[in-house]
């Protein structure tokens, strides 16, 4: 795989700035900028400041009271009474904050990193190895459906099948089980083919662009896409047209891959409900209920069910991981700040993550390889490069397993599976062709370390990021209505006090300084999947995980996930890669009628 150094970066287009000097100046003193400092008299205000805050106390001494259980405090009746004057101010500053137009693509002025300061990384790149790749045979194009990128890549490049015949094969695939599945929002057909007929023209010149040049793939509608619809799967954006391209998009142009279709996703990026309804999986797809958990459930099903050669999917706390363990693919969680999320949906800006949804771990590194490093749009992308050595042997890596997990007990994700006698005779079976494999599998346990309260910091940002449309009501057009969806979960979010959300990311360097005691002498850590404790762990310190099938029970696919060190993607991949090549439990797939 070739990384070219000289990509063309997406320039960030201009935007409105949301308020006027003078709507700004007006703010400055509800916000308590330039008020008296405490112990200063109204009379000591000028006379417009005094009138304002004699008439803005819209906050009483009952309800101070009342919300103190909430905030975690005990006020005096002194404390109380000199505390109100400035809640009402806030107040006051807040309703005028409201009024601010803050476009959506909007980020704080904070960045999340997850690296530790005076933290080092390898920062040499090296020459990454593709392993031998055998091309399939065929007697037609529909043969090649279910076909790894690595497979398809090979094929596409000695021009035994053209770009263009792929296209046209996967966009009758879309089309016709699409009905079944609804994993697909937007089909990007007439801009699929003139990608594909590109790809061929350039090939056959003898340019060819890599592993992705001439592949047809899908992506999560979130990344905005110049000419198509971005919908966010949600109610209120489906007729939403964003004006310029994210990253990935930009990214995967450059590298020739083929954009066959917006992906479906949950309403803004939860399960897998969106507003045409649920998303199947392609090895149950009539049994509604089970659908293919997670928001990036378009991407994995598409995947499962040949309906693409790769995908796209983005992951916040389980998003990437649970719908390919669901739906029996492979999925790369990277690093948080790895890939570009500008041009993304912002649903929490310290967590969210982008990755690729594949049919095997290989194909994974060649995505990654071409969407990864900074852009210049997104501050959090570290310039660490990615060394990926297929042949890199595992005997030589120290590999640990959280025996708890495999053997049913301290799962308290799935407590169902407890006591499934079937769970643990298959994953015994996996961490067995692990070792077949060459792994040398020692205990590792995860820091200790009640992360559940620090759930609050996704509650928060989410709840910021769609702030206005759950002010406005619009979230009421969500299809998702329950106590656990994201209209009441943004309303709920509202009561997080603001210091506690804080202490909340304080905490969260603790759980990172833990993590990374834990991780200094591994390189790979297993875990069931998508059932381990360490999913949140992780997704909140940002280690990068891949999640691999290994077994059925119940019809349905179980998959093991491997866990690995900050922007070291290559060693769980590479220890995925060894159990694909000694299990086949990644070449099967659904048959569809």
């Amino acid at each position: 795989m070739k990384k070219s150094s000289n990509r063309r970066i997406p320039k960030c287009p201009k935007k409105k700035i949301g308020i006027e000097r003078r709507s700004f100046l007006k703010i400055l003193p509800a916000a308590g900028l330039g008020l008296a400092a405490p112990g200063v008299s109204l009379e000591a205000l000028a006379p417009q400041q005094r009138a304002q805050q004699e008439t803005a106390q819209k906050i009483t001494l009952e309800m101070l009271r009342g919300a103190e259980h909430l905030i975690g405090i005990d006020l005096s009746e002194a404390h109380a009474e000199m505390v109100l004057p400035g809640v009402n101010r806030n107040l006051a500053g807040y309703e005028q904050l409201r009024k601010i137009d803050v476009p959506l693509d909007t980020e704080p002025a904070i960045a999340f990193h997850p690296a530790l300061p005076g933290k080092k990384f390898n920062r040499v790149k090296s020459k990454n190895k593709p392993g031998p790749v055998r091309a399939p045979e065929f007697k037609s194009v529909e043969d090649l459906a279910f076909s790894t990128l690595t497979q398809l890549a090979e094929l596409v490049r000695t021009r035994k099948v053209s770009s263009v015949e792929l296209t046209r094969m996967y966009l009758a695939r879309l089309k016709k089980y699409n009905d079944k599945l609804l994993c697909v929002i937007t089909l990007t057909e007439e801009m699929a083919l003139k990608q594909a007929e590109e790809a061929d023209r350039e090939i056959k010149r003898g340019k060819y662009r890599g592993p992705l040049h001439g592949i047809p793939c899908g992506i999560k509608d979130l990344f905005a896409t110049r000419g198509t619809r971005t919908t966010w799967g949600a109610e209120p954006f489906r007729d939403q047209m964003i004006d310029y391209d994210s990253t990935v998009v930009v990214r995967l142009r450059e590298a020739g891959a083929v954009l066959l279709a917006k992906l479906s996703m949950g309403a803004l990026a939860m399960g897998g409900r969106w507003y045409g309804g649920m998303t199947r999986n392609p090895w149950q797809p009539d049994e509604t209920n089970i659908g293919s958990s997670g928001s990036s459930a378009g991407s994995a099903s598409a995947t499962s069910a040949g309906l693409v050669g790769f995908s796209i999917g983005t992951e916040t706390l389980g998003s990437i991981v649970s719908p390919s363990s669901r739906c029996g693919v492979t999925g790369l969680r990277p690093t948080y700040g790895r890939i570009s999320r500008y041009g993304a949906m912002g649903l929490s800006w310290t967590m969210d993550k982008i990755g690729p949804i594949c049919r095997g771990a290989e194909d994974c590194a060649l995505v990654l390889d071409a969407l990864y490093g900074p852009d210049g749009n997104d501050q959090t992308v570290e310039d660490v490069p990615f060394n990926w050595n297929p042949i890199r042997p595992l005997s030589q890596m120290r590999i640990g397993y959280i025996k708890a997990e495999f053997e049913g007990r301290g799962n308290s994700n799935n407590p169902q599976n407890q006591s499934n006698e079937e769970r643990r005779k298959m994953y015994q079976q996996a961490l067995d062709d692990l070792r077949r494999a060459g792994a040398k599998l020692e205990p590792f346990e995860l820091p200790v370390f009640d992360a559940g309260p620090l759930r609050i910091i996704l509650n928060a940002e989410a709840a910021a990021a769609f702030d206005d449309i759950t002010r406005n009501g619009k979230v009421n057009q969500l299809s998702g209505q329950r106590a656990g969806d994201w209209p009441n979960s943004f309303r709920t979010a509202r009561f997080i006090p603001a210091v506690e959300y804080l202490r909340a990311t304080r905490a969260r360097t603790l759980l990172m300084r833990e993590m990374d005691r834990v991780m200094a002498n591994w390189d790979v850590f297993v875990t069931p999947a998508p059932g381990s404790a360490s999913l949140l762990v992780t997704n909140l310190t940002g280690h990068p995980a891949v999640v691999v099938p290994c077994g059925f029970i119940n019809n349905l696919p179980q998959a093991i996930m491997f866990t690995g060190n900050l922007y070291d993607e290559a060693a769980p991949l590479r220890v995925a890669h060894a159990y694909q090549s000694a299990t086949d439990w990644h070449t099967k797939h659904p048959t569809l009628a």
